[in-house]
């Protein structure tokens, strides 16, 4: 199973896409790794590393991975939890990259849970991930990577979390890979990996 973390600074994505000879506008996409360092701040991943470290991962999934270059695609990528995590809207996002890249993170985003306790948020969050087999391929390319980047080292959660996103993953994401092989592949793998978690 392959792992990507190694784009955890601009400096290397930037030095990786361009030795790459990747068709990628670098510049378009520091500007959208700039907003995203500005709407997310200091937050952390549970583990602790900076915030931003899971966007680049998510890049790096598209890029290394699956060899997407879609230019709305991968600013959807680095921007895909700015108005679920931050104070950014759908409007804000669309003022400065524009309706594509907007209709991508709008599709990715969990609405706010109607109700109080883990009940209602965990219902919330699994009628956001049926909602995501309406998806256009796009956007599902998007939700794929997100999730690469959370599973890929799926060892360093706690044993309860670690089941249940194995489960949540099985029943939800692995689905929307079918039309996608390369993430069909990776996750293939991936399962067989964590195939302790069952």
């Amino acid at each position: 199973m392959e792992v990507f973390t190694r784009w955890h600074s601009w400096d290397t994505v930037r030095a990786e896409i361009a030795a790459s000879g990747a068709p990628i506008d670098v510049d378009a996409l520091g500007t959208a790794v700039a907003a995203a360092q500005r709407w997310h701040g200091d937050q952390k991943r549970p583990t602790g590393a900076p915030y931003v470290e899971h966007l680049l991962e998510a890049l790096e999934v598209l890029v290394r991975g699956a060899g997407v270059t879609t230019p709305a695609v991968l600013t959807a990528a680095i921007l895909h939890d700015v108005v679920e995590d931050t104070p950014a809207t759908l409007p804000d996002v669309e003022a400065e990259f524009g309706p594509e890249v907007t209709e991508l993170v709008d599709w990715v985003t969990k609405p706010p849970t109607a109700g109080a306790g883990r009940q209602a948020k965990r219902a919330a969050k699994a009628a956001y991930l049926r909602r995501l087999g309406d998806a256009p391929p796009e956007a599902i390319q998007v939700k794929l990577a997100d999730r690469v980047s959370n599973v890929q080292t799926l060892d360093k959660m706690p044993p309860d979390f670690q089941r249940r996103y194995y489960a949540e993953t099985l029943t939800y994401i692995v689905p929307l890979t079918e039309p996608h092989p390369w993430f069909k592949s990776w996750y293939a793998s991936w399962r067989t990996e964590y195939t302790h978690l069952l």
